[in-house]
Order: C-alpha cells, then sequence, then structure tokens
C-alpha cells in the first residue's frame, strides 16, 4: 500500500496554545467563579487513561469548554471544538480540536498544514487574545497578580491518528508515509540526515501505536485511544512556558541587584547597615517566591509507573530545553542567595562597627566626666 491509497478514518489536528497570564491561579475560586456564570462545562482534569498511582498532576488543572467556532481550511469550514486547561502556576493552555474523518492521508496533512497557518505562530495573536479575554473576564478575581504587557506564549501543534482504513502497525506506517510532512509542513523531500534527526525521537509501546515529537509538533497513531501522550506533551510544554519566564525575571533582576548593592555601599555609612538590610529582606523574598513556583511547575506531573509515558514525557522535556532553563534558573537563585547571605553579614558587621564605636565614645565621655570632677 501506499501513501495514496491510506485514508484517515478517524482522526483529529489539535492546535495548543500555552500563555503565562498570573503569578499563580486560585483554581478553587476560578471554578467557583464558572460554576456562577453556568455558561459552558468544567471539570477539573484527570488523565482520562492512565490510573492515577502510575500518573498524575501534582495539583489538577481546571479543564474548561469554550464551545465550538468554524475553521476554514483547504477542504472546506470544519466545525472545532475549544477548550482551556488553568494551571495553578499561573498558566492557561488553550486548545482548539479539528476532527477528520474519511480523508486521504494528502488531505489530512493539507489540515495540518492549513491549521498551522491559520492559528500557529506566524499567523498572530488575535483569535488566542480574544479567547484569553473571554476567560479572564471570568475568572479575574481569582488571578493572583495577573501579568501585565507581553505575555510569553508557546504554541504546538498535534496530529492524531486513530483509524486508517486498514490495519496498520507502527513499522510499516513509517514505511507507508512520509511524517517528515506532517511534523514540518514542508513539502519538498528532507535530506536522509534530517529526515534521521527529525523522526529520532519515536516511541511505541505496542506494535501498533507510534508517537514522534518535534519542538514544536508531534504526531501521535493510538489506535485505541488508551494513552494520555497529548496531555503530557501539554504540561511538557507549559512548563517550558513558566521556566522561560522565571529565566528572564532573574536575568532582569540580577542587574538590578547589582546596582542596588552599589547604591547601598556608596550610602553614609551610618544608613548603609539598614540599607543592606532591607536589600536582603527584598530578595530573600523573590528567592522564596520563585522557589515556590518553580517546584510548583517541576511537580505538575508525577510519573511514577507508566514506563511508556515516562519515556515520553522526559523526551518532551528534554526536547523543550525544560531541564536546561531549570538549571539555568537554580544557578541564578544561587547567585541572589549568596549577595542576600552576604549582604545580611555586611549590615550586621556595619551594625557591629557602629556599637563598638559607640561603647568607646561612652568610654571616653566616662572618663572626661570623672576628670572633670576630680
Amino acid at each position: 500500500m501506499t501513501s495514496a491509497n491510506l485514508v484517515v478514518s478517524s482522526g483529529e489536528v489539535t492546535a495548543l496554545r500555552l500563555i503565562d497570564l498570573a503569578y499563580s491561579i486560585d483554581l478553587v475560586h476560578a471554578e467557583k467563579l464558572w460554576t456562577e456564570r453556568g455558561s459552558t462545562a468544567f471539570t477539573r482534569s484527570s488523565l482520562k487513561s492512565t490510573p492515577p498511582e502510575a500518573v498524575s498532576f501534582g495539583v489538577p488543572p481546571l479543564w474548561v469548554s469554550l464551545g465550538e467556532v468554524p475553521v476554514e481550511l483547504s477542504g472546506g469550514t470544519r466545525r472545532a471544538t475549544i477548550s482551556v486547561r488553568l494551571y495553578d502556576f499561573g498558566l492557561a493552555a488553550f486548545s482548539l480540536r479539528v476532527p477528520c474523518t474519511g480523508q486521504p492521508w494528502a488531505a489530512y496533512v493539507r489540515d495540518v498544514t492549513d491549521l498551522d497557518t491559520r492559528l500557529g505562530p506566524a499567523s498572530g495573536a488575535a483569535f488566542w487574545n480574544d479567547l484569553l479575554e473571554r476567560v479572564q473576564e471570568v475568572i479575574r478575581p481569582s488571578l493572583v497578580r495577573p501579568t501585565e504587557g507581553g505575555r510569553l506564549d508557546e504554541d504546538h501543534l498535534i496530529a492524531t491518528v486513530h483509524s486508517f482504513n486498514e490495519p496498520m502497525d507502527a513499522e510499516r506506517l513509517m514505511e507507508t508515509v512520509d511524517l517528515t510532512e506532517v511534523l514540518t509542513g514542508d513539502t519538498r523531500p528532507l535530506s536522509r540526515a534530517a529526515k534521521k534527526d527529525l523522526l529520532s525521537r519515536n516511541f511505541s509501546y505496542y506494535v501498533d501505536d507510534l508517537v514522534v515529537l518535534t519542538w514544536d509538533r508531534a504526531f501521535i497513531y493510538e489506535p485505541r485511544g488508551d494513552s494520555d501522550v497529548a496531555d503530557v506533551i501539554e504540561v511538557a510544554n507549559a512548563q517550558l512556558v513558566e521556566m522561560r519566564y522565571y529565566d528572564l525575571l532573574l536575568d532582569d533582576e540580577l542587574p538590578r541587584m547589582y546596582d542596588q548593592v552599589e547604591k547601598a555601599r556608596s550610602t553614609a555609612s551610618l544608613l548603609a547597615s539598614r540599607r543592606f538590610a532591607h536589600l536582603a529582606r527584598g530578595l530573600y523574598t523573590l528567592v522564596a517566591e520563585v522557589t515556590e513556583l518553580t517546584e510548583r511547575v517541576e511537580n505538575a506531573l508525577q510519573v511514577t509507573e507508566d514506563v511508556y509515558l515516562a519515556r515520553v514525557y522526559s523526551s518532551a522535556l528534554s526536547l523543550f530545553r525544560v531541564q536546561a532553563l531549570s538549571a539555568s534558573v537554580d544557578r541564578k537563585l544561587s547567585i541572589i542567595r549568596d549577595t542576600y547571605a552576604a549582604l545580611y553579614e555586611e549590615a550586621s558587621s556595619r551594625r557591629n562597627e557602629w556599637l563598638e564605636i559607640a561603647i568607646v565614645v561612652l568610654i571616653l565621655i566616662e572618663i572626661v566626666i570623672s576628670l572633670t570632677h576630680a
């Protein structure tokens, strides 16, 4: 069989847009606010197919249905379902799913490319910003320190096939179709080396399932619909957005910290110790806040017993460089910790100096008074 004869009997294409919108979200409050609104379905998320003891969310996010919208693709107008997951560490993961049934493989590939063109990174943010404003209008009171100005975001496209017009195992599928078209949108043939590199992160548990990961796209073939791979990919992207946020936050904070230390040192000696102590307290608060939130992000998904999902999740984190960003955040936090420890020590030293001077002055005054009386 060739790709020209292959038909996608059942599948979907999903566009993800993940947006950092606040320092954190009170999910209990957000759920209550959505209940009062009562316009669409919502629930606290869990993985659909995997037992909780094998894989679970650290804090279950709030899933909200946002209804349906028409989407113009090359094959005509399609109905797409929209939803959002709200994570407690201040992130909204929007999802738009277009069902695909009875499509030749070439038409399915065109749908993937069309959806990326219309809603991917190059399409702008108008569509997603409208959705974000719609959600924020309801949950705004539950947002802790909403993000002002430019928000960080990430896009990911997931092409999922549940069945073809005939039984297909993973090995035969990779021989029959060129998955690089789905994973890159490039219609020109890739070199052998480029193709090998692009398809290097592929995973199968059964002979007839397949996952292939790239930086901004994924292909999933799961005939039984019994895995939570798409959810795992979403969580890894959510962690990427938040780690990028904290890495940039600390990048901005370090030069500011150095300037504040220099200003404190140039202050009159009498006030320097107070300034050192005040600056140290501010840095301590920053470290505590960032440490708390990064721990929440790192524990967003807990994979214990499902080896297959653990491999996919670990590979996604590595591919998205989440561990590298996490290590960068830890290094910068370490610099700030060392700085506030040094500031406390210097403030204490300055106070001791003034205390010693005060004692010497008091002794001299006492001597002068004694001599005067004599």
